[in-house]
Protein backbone atom coordinates (compact mmCIF):
# COMPACT_ATOMS: atom_id res chain seq x y z
CA UNK A 1 0.00 0.00 0.00
CA UNK A 2 1.27 3.57 -0.83
CA UNK A 3 1.76 5.86 1.39
CA UNK A 4 -1.38 8.39 2.03
CA UNK A 5 -3.33 6.15 -0.11
CA UNK A 6 -6.86 5.70 0.72
CA UNK A 7 -7.47 2.48 -0.83
CA UNK A 8 -8.53 0.19 1.87
CA UNK A 9 -5.98 -2.65 3.38
CA UNK A 10 -6.95 -6.15 2.07
CA UNK A 11 -7.06 -8.94 5.22
CA UNK A 12 -6.82 -12.17 3.79
CA UNK A 13 -6.88 -15.73 5.36
CA UNK A 14 -6.16 -19.00 3.15
CA UNK A 15 -9.80 -20.98 2.20
CA UNK A 16 -11.41 -22.86 5.04
CA UNK A 17 -8.71 -21.25 7.54
CA UNK A 18 -8.94 -20.13 11.03
CA UNK A 19 -6.51 -18.15 13.78
CA UNK A 20 -6.65 -16.65 16.96
CA UNK A 21 -5.70 -13.99 18.74
CA UNK A 22 -5.61 -11.91 22.15
CA UNK A 23 -5.91 -8.17 22.90
CA UNK A 24 -6.18 -6.92 26.21
CA UNK A 25 -7.06 -10.21 27.51
CA UNK A 26 -10.07 -10.95 24.99
CA UNK A 27 -10.10 -13.78 22.94
CA UNK A 28 -10.85 -13.34 19.06
CA UNK A 29 -11.32 -15.82 16.73
CA UNK A 30 -10.40 -14.61 12.45
CA UNK A 31 -12.32 -17.48 10.08
CA UNK A 32 -12.24 -17.14 6.24
CA UNK A 33 -15.51 -18.70 4.74
CA UNK A 34 -16.41 -18.81 0.85
CA UNK A 35 -20.09 -18.13 -0.46
CA UNK A 36 -22.01 -17.29 -3.60
CA UNK A 37 -22.65 -14.29 -5.15
CA UNK A 38 -26.55 -13.83 -5.15
CA UNK A 39 -25.95 -12.53 -8.81
CA UNK A 40 -23.74 -14.44 -10.14
CA UNK A 41 -23.95 -18.07 -9.06
CA UNK A 42 -20.82 -19.05 -10.42
CA UNK A 43 -18.76 -16.53 -8.46
CA UNK A 44 -17.06 -17.42 -5.39
CA UNK A 45 -17.37 -14.63 -2.74
CA UNK A 46 -14.62 -14.82 0.20
CA UNK A 47 -15.73 -13.80 3.62
CA UNK A 48 -13.42 -12.79 6.43
CA UNK A 49 -15.50 -13.67 9.99
CA UNK A 50 -14.27 -12.08 13.33
CA UNK A 51 -15.72 -13.54 16.31
CA UNK A 52 -15.80 -12.17 19.88
CA UNK A 53 -17.60 -12.15 23.03
CA UNK A 54 -20.31 -9.60 22.96
CA UNK A 55 -19.35 -7.39 25.75
CA UNK A 56 -16.11 -6.47 24.15
CA UNK A 57 -17.53 -5.01 21.30
CA UNK A 58 -16.49 -1.41 22.32
CA UNK A 59 -13.04 -2.42 22.78
CA UNK A 60 -12.82 -4.41 19.43
CA UNK A 61 -14.57 -1.94 16.91
CA UNK A 62 -12.52 1.10 18.94
CA UNK A 63 -9.23 -0.28 20.02
CA UNK A 64 -8.63 -3.73 18.24
CA UNK A 65 -9.19 -2.83 14.72
CA UNK A 66 -7.39 0.24 14.48
CA UNK A 67 -4.59 -1.23 16.15
CA UNK A 68 -5.09 -4.61 13.12
CA UNK A 69 -5.29 -1.74 10.54
CA UNK A 70 -2.21 0.23 11.86
CA UNK A 71 -0.24 -3.13 12.12
CA UNK A 72 -0.72 -4.37 8.13
CA UNK A 73 0.00 -1.07 6.85
CA UNK A 74 3.14 -1.28 8.97
CA UNK A 75 3.67 -4.40 7.33
CA UNK A 76 2.63 -2.98 3.95
CA UNK A 77 5.44 -0.08 3.93
CA UNK A 78 8.27 -2.57 4.74
CA UNK A 79 7.62 -4.64 2.07
CA UNK A 80 6.11 -2.62 -0.58
CA UNK A 81 8.73 -1.66 -3.23
CA UNK A 82 9.38 1.99 -3.37
CA UNK A 83 9.35 3.80 -6.34
CA UNK A 84 10.87 6.73 -7.70
CA UNK A 85 8.80 9.04 -9.71
CA UNK A 86 9.91 11.66 -12.78
CA UNK A 87 7.54 13.56 -14.37
CA UNK A 88 6.45 13.09 -18.02
CA UNK A 89 4.99 15.74 -20.80
CA UNK A 90 1.15 14.41 -19.86
CA UNK A 91 -1.43 14.58 -22.56
CA UNK A 92 -4.25 14.57 -20.21
CA UNK A 93 -4.59 15.37 -16.62
CA UNK A 94 -4.55 11.94 -15.60
CA UNK A 95 -0.65 10.74 -15.59
CA UNK A 96 1.50 12.89 -14.22
CA UNK A 97 4.17 10.81 -13.37
CA UNK A 98 5.81 8.08 -14.74
CA UNK A 99 6.76 5.36 -12.02
CA UNK A 100 10.28 3.19 -11.61
CA UNK A 101 11.46 0.80 -8.93
CA UNK A 102 13.78 3.01 -6.43
CA UNK A 103 16.73 0.81 -5.36
CA UNK A 104 19.90 3.01 -5.07
CA UNK A 105 22.34 1.48 -2.68
CA UNK A 106 23.38 4.60 -1.20
CA UNK A 107 22.85 5.16 2.74
CA UNK A 108 24.36 7.12 5.22
CA UNK A 109 26.54 5.18 7.00
CA UNK A 110 28.83 4.37 3.77
CA UNK A 111 28.47 8.06 2.41
CA UNK A 112 31.78 9.94 1.70
CA UNK A 113 30.86 13.30 4.09
CA UNK A 114 32.20 14.24 6.98
CA UNK A 115 30.71 12.11 9.41
CA UNK A 116 29.84 14.91 12.45
CA UNK A 117 27.80 16.37 9.32
CA UNK A 118 26.45 13.20 8.07
CA UNK A 119 25.28 12.66 12.38
CA UNK A 120 23.43 15.96 11.78
CA UNK A 121 21.53 15.27 9.08
CA UNK A 122 20.46 11.67 10.65
CA UNK A 123 19.12 13.66 13.84
CA UNK A 124 17.42 16.59 12.07
CA UNK A 125 15.61 13.56 9.91
CA UNK A 126 14.37 11.82 12.63
CA UNK A 127 13.35 15.11 14.87
CA UNK A 128 11.37 16.12 11.14
CA UNK A 129 9.16 12.58 11.18
CA UNK A 130 8.79 12.48 14.61
CA UNK A 131 7.45 15.70 14.91
CA UNK A 132 4.02 15.66 12.79
CA UNK A 133 1.69 16.91 16.38
CA UNK A 134 4.52 19.63 16.70
CA UNK A 135 4.64 20.78 13.60
CA UNK A 136 0.57 21.32 13.83
CA UNK A 137 0.84 22.93 17.35
CA UNK A 138 2.96 25.86 15.89
CA UNK A 139 0.86 26.14 13.10
CA UNK A 140 3.60 25.38 10.78
CA UNK A 141 3.23 22.34 7.34
CA UNK A 142 4.76 19.36 8.02
CA UNK A 143 7.22 19.92 5.26
CA UNK A 144 10.72 20.26 5.68
CA UNK A 145 13.14 21.97 2.68
CA UNK A 146 16.85 21.07 2.01
CA UNK A 147 19.38 23.13 -0.13
CA UNK A 148 22.82 20.90 -1.62
CA UNK A 149 25.09 22.60 -2.97
CA UNK A 150 29.54 22.14 -3.87
CA UNK A 151 31.40 20.93 -6.96
CA UNK A 152 29.67 18.32 -9.01
CA UNK A 153 31.14 15.12 -7.88
CA UNK A 154 30.91 15.83 -4.33
CA UNK A 155 27.98 13.50 -3.47
CA UNK A 156 24.69 15.57 -3.72
CA UNK A 157 22.96 12.95 -6.37
CA UNK A 158 24.12 10.06 -3.30
CA UNK A 159 23.27 12.03 -0.31
CA UNK A 160 19.10 12.87 -1.95
CA UNK A 161 19.20 8.83 -2.32
CA UNK A 162 20.82 8.17 1.18
CA UNK A 163 18.05 10.14 2.51
CA UNK A 164 15.05 8.38 0.55
CA UNK A 165 16.59 5.09 2.16
CA UNK A 166 17.02 6.26 5.43
CA UNK A 167 13.41 7.81 5.70
CA UNK A 168 11.77 4.39 3.50
CA UNK A 169 10.27 7.34 1.27
CA UNK A 170 9.38 7.44 -2.36
CA UNK A 171 11.30 9.69 -4.63
CA UNK A 172 9.19 12.45 -6.89
CA UNK A 173 12.21 13.62 -9.09
CA UNK A 174 10.53 17.10 -10.86
CA UNK A 175 12.38 18.09 -14.29
CA UNK A 176 11.19 21.57 -14.82
CA UNK A 177 11.94 21.46 -18.39
CA UNK A 178 9.15 18.77 -19.13
CA UNK A 179 6.64 21.29 -16.60
CA UNK A 180 4.62 24.03 -18.71
CA UNK A 181 3.23 26.63 -16.19
CA UNK A 182 2.77 27.27 -13.12
CA UNK A 183 -0.51 25.27 -13.15
CA UNK A 184 1.32 22.25 -13.75
CA UNK A 185 3.73 22.73 -11.50
CA UNK A 186 1.37 23.00 -8.82
CA UNK A 187 -0.50 19.43 -9.53
CA UNK A 188 2.38 18.06 -9.70
CA UNK A 189 2.80 18.82 -5.95
CA UNK A 190 -0.83 17.98 -5.14
CA UNK A 191 -0.20 14.79 -6.97
CA UNK A 192 2.78 13.63 -4.08
CA UNK A 193 2.10 11.30 -1.54
CA UNK A 194 2.98 11.88 1.64
CA UNK A 195 6.06 10.29 3.24
CA UNK A 196 7.81 11.57 -0.13
CA UNK A 197 11.36 12.94 -0.99
CA UNK A 198 10.72 15.69 -3.84
CA UNK A 199 14.00 16.38 -5.60
CA UNK A 200 14.76 19.09 -7.79
CA UNK A 201 18.22 18.83 -8.91
CA UNK A 202 20.74 21.60 -10.58
CA UNK A 203 17.78 24.14 -9.54
CA UNK A 204 20.31 26.69 -11.14
CA UNK A 205 19.98 25.41 -14.63
CA UNK A 206 16.57 25.14 -14.96
CA UNK A 207 14.75 28.45 -14.72
CA UNK A 208 16.65 32.10 -15.03
CA UNK A 209 14.36 34.55 -13.76
CA UNK A 210 17.11 37.57 -13.84
CA UNK A 211 20.33 38.62 -14.32
CA UNK A 212 21.46 35.52 -12.89
CA UNK A 213 20.35 31.81 -13.73
CA UNK A 214 18.27 30.72 -10.94
CA UNK A 215 15.90 28.54 -10.03
CA UNK A 216 14.36 24.68 -10.52
CA UNK A 217 15.29 21.89 -12.27
CA UNK A 218 15.09 19.70 -9.22
CA UNK A 219 18.77 18.91 -10.21
CA UNK A 220 21.17 21.72 -11.14
CA UNK A 221 17.73 24.08 -11.62
CA UNK A 222 20.02 26.56 -12.95
CA UNK A 223 21.03 25.40 -16.44
CA UNK A 224 17.90 24.58 -18.13
CA UNK A 225 15.49 27.52 -18.70
CA UNK A 226 16.10 31.37 -19.18
CA UNK A 227 13.29 33.83 -18.81
CA UNK A 228 15.39 37.23 -18.56
CA UNK A 229 14.99 37.94 -21.98
CA UNK A 230 12.16 36.83 -23.62
CA UNK A 231 12.68 38.73 -26.82
CA UNK A 232 16.22 37.59 -27.59
CA UNK A 233 15.10 33.76 -26.73
CA UNK A 234 11.97 33.22 -29.05
CA UNK A 235 13.04 29.90 -29.41
CA UNK A 236 11.56 28.94 -26.10
CA UNK A 237 7.58 28.13 -25.97
CA UNK A 238 5.42 30.65 -24.49
CA UNK A 239 4.45 27.38 -22.38
CA UNK A 240 7.60 27.62 -21.17
CA UNK A 241 7.79 30.88 -20.46
CA UNK A 242 5.28 31.01 -17.84
CA UNK A 243 6.72 29.41 -15.47
CA UNK A 244 7.33 32.09 -12.81
CA UNK A 245 9.48 32.71 -9.69
CA UNK A 246 6.41 33.50 -7.88
CA UNK A 247 5.16 29.59 -8.84
CA UNK A 248 8.50 28.42 -7.91
CA UNK A 249 8.39 30.01 -4.45
CA UNK A 250 4.74 28.98 -4.35
CA UNK A 251 5.82 25.22 -5.34
CA UNK A 252 8.68 26.00 -2.26
CA UNK A 253 6.13 26.85 0.47
CA UNK A 254 3.32 29.50 -0.44
CA UNK A 255 -0.42 28.55 -0.57
CA UNK A 256 0.12 25.49 -3.11
CA UNK A 257 2.56 23.81 -0.52
CA UNK A 258 -0.68 23.73 2.18
CA UNK A 259 -1.61 20.28 1.51
CA UNK A 260 1.79 18.79 1.54
CA UNK A 261 2.24 16.58 4.48
CA UNK A 262 5.20 14.73 5.36
CA UNK A 263 7.54 15.60 2.69
CA UNK A 264 10.97 16.22 2.18
CA UNK A 265 11.81 19.17 -0.23
CA UNK A 266 15.43 18.46 -1.67
CA UNK A 267 17.14 20.95 -3.88
CA UNK A 268 20.57 20.43 -5.46
CA UNK A 269 22.86 23.26 -6.99
CA UNK A 270 26.62 23.44 -8.60
CA UNK A 271 26.60 27.10 -8.07
CA UNK A 272 24.58 28.40 -5.17
CA UNK A 273 25.64 31.77 -6.18
CA UNK A 274 23.30 32.20 -9.11
CA UNK A 275 20.17 31.53 -7.10
CA UNK A 276 17.81 34.28 -6.05
CA UNK A 277 18.15 35.40 -2.92
CA UNK A 278 14.17 34.48 -2.18
CA UNK A 279 14.69 31.27 -2.51
CA UNK A 280 16.99 31.10 0.08
CA UNK A 281 15.60 33.43 2.86
CA UNK A 282 15.08 31.31 6.32
CA UNK A 283 11.09 29.36 6.32
CA UNK A 284 11.53 28.65 2.71
CA UNK A 285 15.19 26.52 2.69
CA UNK A 286 15.38 25.62 6.05
CA UNK A 287 18.66 23.87 5.44
CA UNK A 288 21.68 24.34 3.29
CA UNK A 289 24.17 21.78 3.27
CA UNK A 290 27.94 22.25 1.94
CA UNK A 291 29.39 18.91 0.13
CA UNK A 292 33.00 20.48 -0.57
CA UNK A 293 35.83 18.05 -2.09
CA UNK A 294 36.94 15.11 0.42
CA UNK A 295 38.30 16.23 3.23
CA UNK A 296 40.74 13.51 5.76
CA UNK A 297 37.52 12.41 7.08
CA UNK A 298 35.58 11.78 4.14
CA UNK A 299 38.39 9.69 2.87
CA UNK A 300 38.44 7.27 5.60
CA UNK A 301 34.55 6.41 4.60
CA UNK A 302 36.12 5.86 1.16
CA UNK A 303 39.06 3.79 2.11
CA UNK A 304 37.13 1.71 3.88
CA UNK A 305 34.59 0.97 2.03
CA UNK A 306 36.11 0.09 -1.72
CA UNK A 307 39.36 -1.16 0.00
CA UNK A 308 38.74 -1.81 3.51
CA UNK A 309 41.74 -0.53 4.98
CA UNK A 310 41.82 2.25 8.06
CA UNK A 311 44.00 4.24 9.86
CA UNK A 312 46.98 1.83 9.88
CA UNK A 313 47.75 2.37 6.36
CA UNK A 314 51.26 3.81 5.62
CA UNK A 315 49.62 6.35 3.08
CA UNK A 316 47.28 7.79 5.54
CA UNK A 317 48.77 10.35 6.88
CA UNK A 318 50.41 11.77 3.38
CA UNK A 319 46.97 11.20 1.36
CA UNK A 320 45.48 13.64 4.77
CA UNK A 321 48.13 16.09 3.91
CA UNK A 322 47.77 16.32 0.70
CA UNK A 323 43.87 16.58 1.20
CA UNK A 324 44.48 19.71 3.10
CA UNK A 325 46.14 20.94 -0.03
CA UNK A 326 44.66 20.10 -3.08
CA UNK A 327 41.02 19.56 -3.96
CA UNK A 328 39.81 16.36 -5.13
CA UNK A 329 36.14 14.99 -5.23
CA UNK A 330 35.00 11.54 -3.27
CA UNK A 331 33.63 10.72 -6.76
CA UNK A 332 37.40 11.17 -8.69
CA UNK A 333 38.46 9.04 -5.41
CA UNK A 334 36.19 6.53 -5.80
CA UNK A 335 36.80 5.93 -9.17
CA UNK A 336 40.46 5.24 -8.46
CA UNK A 337 39.53 2.79 -5.92
CA UNK A 338 37.37 0.96 -8.69
CA UNK A 339 39.84 0.78 -11.14
CA UNK A 340 41.69 -1.36 -8.50
CA UNK A 341 41.26 -4.80 -7.06
CA UNK A 342 39.97 -5.22 -3.40
CA UNK A 343 42.55 -7.64 -2.12
CA UNK A 344 45.62 -5.81 -0.27
CA UNK A 345 48.10 -5.81 -3.15
CA UNK A 346 45.35 -4.20 -4.89
CA UNK A 347 44.35 -1.56 -1.85
CA UNK A 348 48.20 -0.62 -1.82
CA UNK A 349 47.91 0.32 -5.17
CA UNK A 350 45.09 2.32 -4.70
CA UNK A 351 46.05 3.79 -2.45
CA UNK A 352 49.63 4.99 -4.62
CA UNK A 353 47.60 6.36 -6.97
CA UNK A 354 45.54 8.43 -5.16
CA UNK A 355 48.87 9.91 -3.59
CA UNK A 356 50.13 10.20 -7.25
CA UNK A 357 47.42 12.22 -8.54
CA UNK A 358 47.33 14.40 -5.50
CA UNK A 359 51.12 15.39 -5.56
CA UNK A 360 50.76 15.86 -9.75
CA UNK A 361 47.77 17.98 -8.92
CA UNK A 362 49.83 19.74 -6.30
CA UNK A 363 52.75 20.28 -8.89
CA UNK A 364 50.70 21.73 -11.21
CA UNK A 365 49.16 24.33 -9.16
CA UNK A 366 52.77 25.08 -7.90
CA UNK A 367 54.18 25.53 -12.02
CA UNK A 368 51.59 27.70 -12.81
CA UNK A 369 51.80 30.87 -14.99
CA UNK A 370 52.55 34.17 -13.50
CA UNK A 371 52.09 37.72 -14.46
CA UNK A 372 54.86 37.66 -16.83
CA UNK A 373 54.22 34.00 -18.42
CA UNK A 374 56.81 32.99 -16.83
CA UNK A 375 56.28 29.61 -14.78
CA UNK A 376 56.29 29.89 -11.18
CA UNK A 377 58.28 26.90 -10.15
CA UNK A 378 61.07 27.94 -12.37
Amino acid sequence: MDRGSSRPIALLLPDCHTTNDTFRGIPLRWSSDIGRSSTKASKKQRHLKLSFPRQHRHVVSSFYMPHILKEAESICLMTRERRLYTNTHANDDYRFWCPAPFAHPSNLDTLAIDPTLRDDIRADLLRFVGRQDYYARVGRRWKRSYLLYGPPGTGKTSLVAAIANFLEFDVFHIDLTAVDSNLELHRLLDSTTPGSVIVVEDIDCSLDLGDRMSIIVIEDIDCALDLSDRNEKKELSTAKEAISLSGVLNFVDGLWSSSVGERLMIFTTNHPERLDPALLRPGRMDRQIHLSYCQPAAFRVLARNYLEVGEEHELMAEVDALLKEVNMTPAEIAEIFMGCDGDGTGADAAMQKVVDELRRRRLKEAVSPDDDGQLSGE
